[in-house]
């Protein structure tokens, strides 16, 4: 309430979003009450959320589940509305209790320099404030509020951290709080001269495109084990047991992270954002035309993928092969038998030999008739069974 009256005093222009979680009652629909009110009083608009069956509440981590349904509300709001910033009214305290929390989970420096004030369109404009500053301001401005009663029990870890260990460190030091605000502002300082030097060196072994970044290995592994976890963790991979086994895994193995895969080659690491939905790649085939010529026409965006792995120029022998002609992804089990090799060889075993990275082995398309033989590995080789020869008679030619 603290915050709602001051920005209404500062004349801003803003909105006011509120949660019932239906955990305490009466007292939750007095809460509602208290904000709901204030703002039909100043014609402030008012958006509800009551939590529901639907809504799953669990039977554990209780704080983790509101949070996400509270975060979830605020960026839904956010974006109907157009609004520019989401406000929150956490104070020095809650940076308090947040700080002890990240040091018994051996947090980082990013865990140890707290809640920050300003980040992802989330501002705190109170997190300087201690809770009693923010207590005698109400007081004094007569500003009515209601105090959540469930934080009085110390149930949950943030509750006995409040209630058990901060009140034995203002006893041995009754500027403790005072004092831990300078702490964590010099901690943050810390944090972004780090992430200003880490920044730099993602610069020189970081290779951004449009779809994926590529790490050089070798300059990667030079690095130290801090800058490491530092450049990873970014994206998701913020174990560091998980960071050894990337370090040492082969060349084809796969880590996933809640939102990127990150795929090991010979030298280097690629790493890209997961698509929302997942993408039937292997399923995907694209049927191709023939011109007048009897050459083989390729969509533009196929074209211009085919390109970056390089260009080619086969001969096909019509007669040997059956309309229509496909492109489609590689398969686990996929034979061809390649020019200039004896025998059959899997597809995969053929891209290991020839040193083909796993980035370009995305990319690859084979080249396919109506009975799915394999007629070559674009752009890589094609396959001598249905080469066209000085017999040939007709001809297809398939080039870029």
């Amino acid at each position: 309430m603290v915050l709602l009256h001051l920005f209404k005093s500062s004349d801003l222009q803003f909105e006011v979003a509120h949660i019932n979680y239906k955990l305490r009652g009466v007292d939750s629909d007095a809460d509602q009450k208290i904000v709901e009110e204030f703002c039909k009083q100043n014609n402030i608009p008012f958006h509800l959320y009551q939590v529901s069956g639907k809504d799953n509440k669990p039977k554990n981590s209780i704080q983790d589940w509101a949070r996400i349904i509270r975060y979830d509300f605020f960026r839904k709001i956010q974006q109907e509305e157009n609004l520019n910033f989401i406000a929150t009214a956490h104070h020095l305290n809650d940076q308090l209790e947040t700080f002890i929390i990240h040091l018994s989970k051996a947090s980082g420096i990013k865990g140890l320099s707290g809640i920050p004030a300003d980040e992802n369109e989330i501002l705190r404009p109170l997190l300087g404030f201690s809770k009693q500053e923010i207590y005698d301001f109400a007081k004094e401005n007569e500003i009515e509020f209601r105090e959540d009663l469930s934080n009085q029990k110390s149930d949950y870890l943030r509750n006995k951290i409040r209630h058990e260990i901060v009140p034995k460190l203002m006893e041995i030091n009754e500027h403790f709080l005072e004092n831990f605000g300078k702490s964590i502002s010099f901690l943050n300082q810390t944090k972004n001269f780090v992430d200003e030097k880490v920044s730099d060196i993602e610069k020189e072994i970081i290779i951004n495109n449009e779809d994926y970044l590529v790490i050089n290995k070798e300059l990667f592994l030079n690095q130290s084990d801090f800058i490491q976890f530092e450049i990873l963790r970014k994206y998701g991979f913020n174990d560091v047991e998980e960071i050894v086994k990337i370090k040492k895994a082969e060349t084809g193995k796969k880590f996933i992270s809640s939102e990127y895969e990150l795929m090991i080659d010979r030298e280097i690491f690629t790493i890209q954002k997961i698509a929302n939905e997942v993408e039937k790649v292997n399923d995907e085939e694209i049927t191709l035309i023939i011109n007048s010529e009897n050459q083989i026409i390729f969509p533009e965006n196929i074209k211009n993928e085919i390109k970056e792995l390089g260009r080619f120029n086969w001969k096909i022998d019509a007669e040997k092969t059956l309309l229509p002609l496909k492109l489609r992804r590689k398969k686990v089990g996929d034979l061809f038998h390649p020019i200039g090799m004896i025998g059959k060889k899997k597809i995969s075993k053929f891209c290991k030999d020839e040193k083909i990275t796993i980035l370009a082995q995305q990319k690859t398309w084979l080249l396919c008739d109506r009975n799915d033989d394999i007629l070559g590995v674009i752009p890589f080789r094609q396959d001598r069974r249905f080469a066209a020869s000085k017999e040939s008679s007709e001809i297809i030619k398939v080039k870029l």
